[in-house]
């Protein structure tokens, strides 16, 4: 099979599946992935996108299903597939000992970068990085969003047209995180697909399309809009009172309250009529003597979003498989 054409989608899975023994890591999930696209893979740790990403990067074979990334075939050939991507994992997979060029010698000689290209690849990494000035200090001295950059400068040295990053934020300051999406977004305007995995939702935000996992399903998709509009129909509304968690139990039970919820110190809660359940919550707090600061309609965030997405599927599943271990 050889690489599609324009119009071809990036990456395209159908009911792909991983087993490991009669533990099910991903589910029979379908979703496509278009060229140039910005693609947030989200969901909580053990998810299975760690998983999903190794299958789609040729590093692990699909016990089910179909996929094809760039082009060419996830089950029949997973080597051509390695030859087209970029790949950055959440432990960064740079040497220490080494300084910032050494690693970026090693990465070209690893992908095999021509001599005539190297020198041009190297430089483009380190202003990429910004890393011009410490292209000779080695790496295990670098501050931790450092090496973040520099394992994308060496993930990207054989200029793919996909690039596959695994939790590349965690463990790194929010400064350096945004920085990092700025890097992604020049890197998706030069025509670059970017499969990133994430656990935090407000990175969601970056992305122009994002698929929600949770216990190995991809339980929505869709851009962060049209996830906000479409999966919460219900009206929002914030409530501020003294013991927000003793509150929870009681507002839980109200009639018109489909669902709530603990955020920080504040409480969300899910109605089918708004003026109805902020009133009906409001006097049941004040009657069982909580202070009610504030009590508001707010628009939702995907954190609000991913949280019913996630207790809806948990109502949804069997009883022995939601008290299962």
């Amino acid at each position: 099979m050889s690489e599609g054409g324009c119009g071809s989608p990036a990456i395209a899975v159908q009911d792909l599946e991983r087993r490991f023994g009669s533990f099910v890591a991903v589910n029979r999930i379908s979703f496509t992935v278009a060229r140039g696209e910005v693609f947030g893979f989200l969901g909580p740790n053990g998810a299975g996108k760690s998983t999903t990403i190794r299958m789609l990067c040729g590093l692990l074979a699909p016990t089910g299903g179909t996929g094809t990334v760039a082009g060419f075939d996830l089950r029949t050939q997973p080597e051509q597939i390695k030859t087209r991507i970029g790949y950055m994992s959440q432990r960064f997979s740079l040497y220490e000992d080494l300084t910032v060029e050494e690693n970026l010698d090693f990465f070209a000689g690893i992908y095999r970068i021509p001599p005539s290209q190297k020198r041009s690849r190297k430089e483009w990494a380190l202003e990429m990085a910004g890393l011009q000035a410490q292209r000779r200090t080695r790496t295990g001295s670098l501050a931790t969003g450092w090496k973040q950059r520099l394992a994308l400068g060496c993930a990207l040295l054989h200029q793919p047209a996909i690039a596959f990053l695994d939790e590349p934020t965690a463990g790194v300051d929010p400064i350096s995180r945004r920085r990092f999406w700025d890097v992604i977004h020049a890197l998706a305007g030069e025509g670059v697909t970017v499969f990133v995995t994430t656990h935090y939702l407000d990175e969601a935000e970056y992305c122009d399309r994002l698929a929600l996992m949770y216990r190995g399903s991809l339980i929505a998709s869709g851009s962060p809009l049209a996830l906000k509009t479409q999966f919460m129909p219900d009206a929002l509304l914030e409530v501020e009172c003294q013991q927000p968690q003793d509150a929870l139990v009681e507002i839980e039970g109200l009639p018109g309250v489909v669902d709530a919820a603990l955020f920080g110190n504040r409480l969300h809660v899910v109605a089918h009529n708004v003026e109805a359940a902020a009133a009906a919550v409001a006097d049941r707090l004040r009657a069982r003597g909580f202070a009610l600061q504030r009590i508001e309609p707010i628009t939702p965030s995907l954190e609000d979003v991913f949280v019913g997405l996630i207790k809806a599927h948990d109502r949804a599943r069997p009883a022995q498989q939601r008290n299962a271990p």
